[in-house]
Parts: structure tokens; sequence; C-alpha cells
């Protein structure tokens, strides 16, 4: 086996120089650095990781722990976390919490165990979680959602303002009962843009319907039967604005099981953009997030944390983006007396 030492003959360095190359130390001469380089690329010499990490204290490894891995907001976000860890240096254990609490409360102890270099979390809710890794040392990154009582560095969108967007557009489209599908009350992004959506209505100067609000899970059966507890209701909704992409999906599937057709009768807004949103029909409404930049800005705060750890906490807060599509738009009458869906409605007075 190629040692370190093999290195450093063939490079006509030390051994010390040769482990400053290992580490990243910018005190390196660049020509010797080059020469190191080329030795081990030579002897085709491979660090013993282990080793190393127990020198260090750390592997270079992240622990990303997402709340569901299910769910397509998070394969951008993934990727734009990963893009900056690589040119860091560092790798990504990608773990899927589940909306689990106990399964995310088994990943932070493999990540304290496995001493990784850091963590990024979207927290199911718990902060006594975080907590533990900041006060085991553990840099940590909180994504999506805000934690409650622990100071941290944290990487948001305004939730608030996509919400309020989002149901203010249902508003100007000439919807009258407007509902809402929000998630579970324990966690951050549901409590948020529900706020948003009661905010809108209120902008409005109408009263928030308290019986056209449901909870869900931010999946789709749950979006599927909050959307049919709304169309048993003694006056159902003209439109709905729902809280995530997933339950956005249940919430159209149900209108299509039961024959509400929309936007003519159910107009339909979601939070989160989806990948296929403009391409079915009629096309989906949806409050985007840059889920990329998002990952980029978590993985960038703990790059930070890492180098200076003692650096004060910091919230990045990104804005999202309404996208109107035909599902939130009513049709309107033609001078012919068809719908601008093809279907007959009333002709206008001559």
């Amino acid at each position: 086996m190629t040692t370190i030492y093999d290195v450093a003959r063939m490079a006509g360095v030390s051994a010390a120089t040769v482990s400053r190359v290992l580490n990243g130390h910018s005190s390196v001469d660049p020509d010797l650095a080059a020469r190191v380089r080329q030795a081990m690329l030579d002897l085709d010499y491979r660090p013993n990781a282990v080793a190393r990490s127990l020198r260090r204290q750390r592997t270079s490894l992240w622990a990303v722990i997402i709340s569901d891995i299910g769910n397509p907001f998070f394969t951008s976000l993934v990727r734009g976390i990963e893009d900056v860890a690589q040119e860091a240096g560092f790798s990504v254990v990608l773990c899927n919490g589940d909306e689990d609490p106990d399964k995310e409360t088994r990943y932070v102890t493999a990540a304290l165990t496995e001493r990784m270099a850091g963590v990024i979390i979207s927290p199911s809710g718990r902060p006594t979680l975080i907590n533990r890794l900041t006060e085991a040392g553990m840099p940590v990154v909180a994504i999506d959602r805000q934690p409650h009582g622990v100071a941290v560095d944290t990487v948001l969108v305004d939730n608030v303002h996509g919400a309020e967007t989002a149901t203010a557009h249902l508003v100007d489209s000439g919807y009258r009962r407007i509902a809402c599908i929000t998630g579970p009350r324990r966690i951050s992004t549901a409590v948020q843009r529900l706020r948003g959506y009661q905010q809108a209505l209120r902008a409005s100067g109408r009263t928030v319907p308290e019986d056209l609000i449901r909870y869900a899970d931010f999946r789709e059966d749950g979006g599927y039967q909050a959307m049919a507890s709304l169309l048993n209701a003694a006056e159902p909704p003209d439109a709905v604005f729902v809280a995530n992409n997933l339950m956005t999906v249940g919430a159209v599937e149900c209108l299509v099981d039961t024959g509400v057709v929309v936007p003519t009768r159910c107009g339909v807004v979601g939070f989160d953009d989806i990948p296929w949103a403009h391409l079915v029909r009629p096309s989906l409404s949806t409050v985007a997030q840059p889920t990329y930049d998002l990952g980029r800005a978590a993985a960038t705060l703990l790059t930070e944390r890492i180098a200076n750890p003692a650096k004060a906490s910091s919230t990045v807060t990104l804005r999202t983006t309404l996208r109107v599509r035909e599902s939130s738009v009513r049709s309107l009458p033609q001078p012919n007396g068809q719908l601008a869906d093809g279907r007959v409605g009333p002709a206008r007075a001559r």
C-alpha cells in the first residue's frame, strides 16, 4: 500500500508538506503542491479517510436530512447543496426524515456518531434535535422550515408573501369562497402559508372562512381527503389555495374524481412549482420557490459556519414567484356563447 512517505520521496518534499497539501493548507508553495499532487496520481495514492477523520475529529461528509424524499421540491434543493459541497471538498449523505421525528432523531444520532463535518436539516418541528447538534459543536443549517427557540443559521422563502400573493390572485379572479388546505400545525411553513392566506382575505375586506380551512399532512392523500371534506361542506368553496405541491396533486385528483371542473367551478393555486404543472390541462397555477438557490444558500452558510464556528447566526430569506396558469383563471363567455374551454355557456345579450 502506497504511503504518504512514498509520495514525499517521489515529490522530493517532506511528509509534513504532503500532509499540508492533503489538508488544503494555502501556505504550501504552488510548485511544491503541484509536485505532490502529480506524485499522488503517479503512485495512485489514496488517503486513509478514517485515519484523517480521526486526526481532524471530523469526516468530510455532510448529512442532509430532508423531510420527504418523495417530494420533488427537494430534488433541485439537494442539487444546489451538492454543487456547493463538491466545490468546497465535501460529499453529501442524503437522509430521509420522512416527516417522522423518530427517524430524524436516528439520523441526527448517526451524524454525531460518525463525526460528520456538518448537517443541513429540514426539521419536522422538534427544536431539541437542533439543540442537540449545536450543543455537540456540530455545524448546522436549518432549511425550508424555521426552527423555534434556537439560534441557528437558517434558509427560508417568504412563505407569508407567497401565500398572500396566491390568495389575492384568486380574489382578483372573481372567486368568492376561497378555501385553504395547509399542513400540520407544528410546522412553520404550514403556519406561515395559512397566515398569508388569511392576510390576503382580510386585505380584500373579507372575513376568513374558518369552515374552509383544512389541516393535512403535506402529502398527496392528505390533500385528497382535505379536498373531499371541503366539497362535502354545506357551502363548498369555489377556489382553493393548497400549501404544498403533493397536496395540490391530491386536491386536483379529488376534483377530477368528483367531476368538479377546474377552473370554472373551482379555481386552484398550489404552493411549490411542479415540473409538469404547465403540461396538464388545465395547466396548474403555482407559487414557485427558488429551490436550487435555497440549496446553494444553505450549503454556503454551512461552509462559512465550518470555517468560523463562532460567527453570529444568520437567516437568508428568498422570494417566491406566482406563476399564473389556467387552473386559477375563470373562463369568460365568448361572443358565440362558448366558454374559453369550448363548453357552451350563456350567450351575451345583444
